[in-house]
């Protein structure tokens, strides 16, 4: 007789999509084998759980042969035999085991590989889709499933770029209530985009960041923003899309002054420079307009937002780490009004769930991401239509390891509407 118990997990060493190491997980059941591979982001916030690197020359010190060796030799023995379908008990017996506060001696890369199949696992138990079975576990009835809209990053800046942008990602973000239709219009524009940079730039410009989005050589975030919306415009999609900005503004924050290619500002000032954007442009949201521990900016530009009623949405990242403890405290001093959710940033699927059902009881939206050296796991989309994201980011519509996110989204779409949930 088939039981619902861990029989074996078992690690490895992959590569992510920047050719780096990071750790995939095969968990062994009575009812077959599931894998789950993390990813790992290029601009970190310091108060995110600690991925484990191996150190010395293996990789250039970025081999996780020390995450693998935790999973194979201590998680897997306390794991065995646990009912896989105990999400929450199994999750925290994790979380007991590491025993520090930022899962820095088990490692949140071996965590949460480890909590995503185990996750994977319990829907195949259930017999139910990733998306249902996680829908279960966020504890919410009544509510129809939707698919969050996407935010397609198609211009590539700061750390995922070798350009001269400064801020990191130029994202747009369909409007329609179709999850494919807001694909086309993303794939569209950005191949039109294709077409206008090698045009005024040449071909060479047209190259790419690291998560597919183009890097002309510009310097001026400006310019980034008319050149999306001269393809948009193009195409007369000018109306159907908003943009996303993810400034990423820690990593030119020197503790004092923002500096940047297009000159040096305070945070008043940095602020007064998106308040001319949002004026001048349908920008719907900043990422991390400022760097991760500036309250007072933070603080200064949300407050000002909501006294001019505007929707625009100031949404934490680096500032948030998809942590319970951040978001209580973001919230306490008014800071922002939307999080991005990844999960590999806390560690373990109940613990961003925890995160977003805080975020969600204050009335915030909710992003769920990717990292920027990802792999081909597509349990984001799964998860972000479990928990009711309201967007969904997982770079531009090319390249393998963001392709595999949309596609999921696609058969979830369909699967949907073919039982018309």
């Amino acid at each position: 007789m088939k039981t619902l118990k861990i029989k074996k997990i078992k690690a490895r060493e992959i590569l992510d999509s920047r050719g780096n190491p990071t750790i995939e997980v095969e968990l062994e059941t009575d009812f077959g084998k599931f894998l789950a591979s993390v990813p790992s982001g290029a601009s970190k916030g310091k108060y995110e759980a600690v991925e484990l690197r191996d150190g010395g020359k293996r990789y250039f010190g970025k081999g996780v042969k020390k995450a693998v060796k935790n999973v194979n030799e201590i998680i897997s023995k306390k794991l065995k035999g646990f009912n896989v379908t105990k999400q929450k008990e199994i999750d925290q017996v994790l979380i007991e085991l590491d025993g520090t506060e930022n899962k820095s001696n088990l490692g949140a890369n071996a965590i949460c590989a480890v909590s995503l199949a185990v996750c994977k696992t319990g829907a195949k138990a259930k017999n139910l889709p990733l998306y249902k079975y996680i829908r279960s576990l966020y504890d919410i009835r009544n509510t129809k499933y939707v698919i969050p809209r996407p935010s397609f990053n198609i211009i590539n800046g700061g750390v995922h770029a070798g350009n001269e942008l400064d801020f990191q990602e130029f994202m747009i973000c369909p409007k329609e209530k179709s999850f494919s239709e807001n694909l086309r219009f993303g794939v569209e524009i950005y191949h039109k985009l294709k077409e206008i940079i090698s045009k005024k730039y040449g071909k060479l410009a047209t190259n790419l960041g690291d998560e597919g989005g183009f890097a002309p050589p510009i310097k001026d975030p400006e310019t980034a923003i008319k050149l999306i919306l001269e393809a948009a415009k193009t195409l007369n999609y000018q109306e159907k899309i908003s943009i996303f900005l993810d400034v990423a503004a820690s990593q030119f924050f020197d503790g004092k002054k923002y500096k940047t290619k297009f000159g040096k500002f305070s945070g008043k000032e940095l602020a007064n420079f998106y308040f001319k954007l949002v004026k001048k442009y349908p920008i719907e949201g900043i990422e991390d307009p400022f760097a991760q521990d500036d309250f007072e900016s933070w603080g200064h530009f949300n407050s000002k937002l909501k006294r001019q009623k505007s929707k625009v949405l100031i949404v934490g990242d680096d500032l948030i780490v998809t942590n319970p403890k951040r978001i209580k405290m973001a919230k306490e001093k008014n800071l922002c009004n939307a999080i991005i959710v990844k999960i590999n940033q806390i560690g373990t699927v109940t613990e961003a769930i925890e995160a977003v059902k805080l975020a969600k009881s204050f009335g915030w939206q909710i992003m769920v991401s990717h990292r920027s050296g990802e792999t081909t796991d597509d349990f984001i989309s799964d998860f972000a239509v479990g928990i009711c994201a309201d967007f969904i980011k997982a770079g531009a519509p090319a390249r393998g390891e963001r392709v595999a996110k949309y596609n999921r989204l696609l058969r979830i779409e369909e699967e949907l509407q073919g039982s018309k949930i």
